[in-house]
């Protein structure tokens, strides 16, 4: 049973409910996207601009937040930006205008950049302490943030259309999430000395070391791998396997659901084979995997090769994170705004490359840059805890 006084269970939970708070959060607003667009007048490319601000925000938080950690440290950091996340969604539903809803999605990118580091901070800093992993798990628990802030739109839809009532539900939650935080998160970063001096190149920032380097390539190739799975698994079925209206989603599923079960279980493997055997396996059976399904061609072998994606990559921006954050804060900055870059441009490449020749090749190009991570994987030190 576990106990309320134990403190690895207390500051398992409340760092836990940062990455619950971060999931909860953008799939709140971005499930209202069609609302957002019918109120705002928008176009196609007025709505994905919206969208691009909000990652242009998060990458362009890598500076302040790198400042932000050395002098305020995780636990302040992610407190103020959960906080910010929370006011950002009754301001978003009473925006007036264009213009105005570009800036509060931006804003509401450069908070999710400062949580999404820090919070990646706290994590790391308890397996550190304690010399236990748990960040596999508190990834899962990101993805049980999107879903149930999927299931409360859908709750609230049923007796209100409005944005305001939707989103002000939302901050309301999301303020009961971030009290769970209270008295659980650590209050130093209770982080090793990084291995390699870094070179400063002003105030605050330094350059990357090489091994930092390996780290911002792994997360860029692992976040183009996810980002263009969840945005073209739907399109690939349909189109070029022919997979019925039923069927075509279910591509999403399978990698979304194999990726939760695989985190659920991915710190028992961690601790058994060691977090660069994970990554450097992992992404190679998700490359493999989605290569050969692309040349046998099929439903049934392309849901398998999603499946293999799912669970290869699963652990892979767990344990990067890990990795940058025991190199220090500027490390952790840069392979999460890194990790941005990939989400961002990964989808567009594969569009570009399909229109270009087709849709097989696009998702080609997914199977390669899963197999570059495993590469990636193999040219950085891995440490295990005991040796941190």
């Amino acid at each position: 049973m576990l106990r309320a006084q134990d403190p690895f269970r207390r500051a398992q939970l409340a760092i836990a409910a940062l990455f619950f708070s971060l999931g909860f959060q953008y799939a709140t607003w971005v499930s209202r996207l069609p609302a957002l667009k019918a109120e705002l007048d928008l176009t196609e490319a007025q709505l994905g601009l919206l969208l691009m601000a909000g990652g242009v925000g998060a990458a362009a938080s890598y500076p302040l937040v790198a400042v932000a950690m050395k002098r305020l440290g995780s636990r302040r950091v992610s407190l103020l930006a959960a906080l910010a996340l929370a006011v950002v969604l009754p301001v978003l539903a009473v925006a007036p205008n264009y213009p105005v809803t570009l800036v509060v999605i931006c804003f509401d990118g450069v908070a999710v950049g400062f949580l999404n580091v820090a919070m990646n901070a706290q994590g790391a800093a308890l397996e550190v302490e304690y010399r236990r992993t748990a960040m596999a798990r508190f990834h899962a628990t990101f993805s049980a943030g999107s879903l149930t802030a999927a299931l409360v739109a859908s709750g609230v839809n049923l007796l209100s259309s409005a944005l305001t009532v939707h989103f002000g539900v939302a901050a309301a939650l999301l303020l009961l999430a971030i009290g769970l935080t209270r008295g659980g998160l650590l209050t130093g970063d209770q982080q090793p000395a990084p291995e390699s001096a870094e070179q400063p190149v002003g105030p605050g920032l330094t350059l990357p070391t090489r091994v930092t380097a390996w780290m911002g390539l792994a997360m860029v190739f692992g976040t183009i791998t996810e980002g263009a799975m969840n945005d073209w698994s739907t399109l690939y079925l349909k189109d070029s396997v022919s997979a019925s209206a039923q069927v075509a989603p279910l591509g999403i599923a399978v990698v979304a659901g194999m990726m939760v079960l695989a985190r659920i279980f991915a710190d028992g493997w961690r601790a058994r084979w060691g977090d660069g055997r994970i990554v450097v396996a992992g992404s190679a059976l998700a490359g493999a995997g989605l290569a050969t399904a692309l040349l046998v061609g099929g439903v049934v072998p392309a849901l398998i090769g999603f499946a293999c994606v799912g669970l290869g990559t699963a652990a892979i921006t767990p344990c990067v994170y890990v990795a940058a954050a025991r190199q220090g804060p500027d490390a952790l900055a840069l392979v999460a705004a890194m990790g941005t870059v990939g989400l961002l441009a990964g989808p567009a490449i594969i569009g570009f490359i399909a229109d270009a020749s087709s849709l097989v090749w696009g998702m080609a190009a997914v199977a390669a840059s899963a197999g570059l991570v495993s590469l990636c994987g193999t040219r950085i030190r891995w440490k295990a805890l005991a040796e941190v």
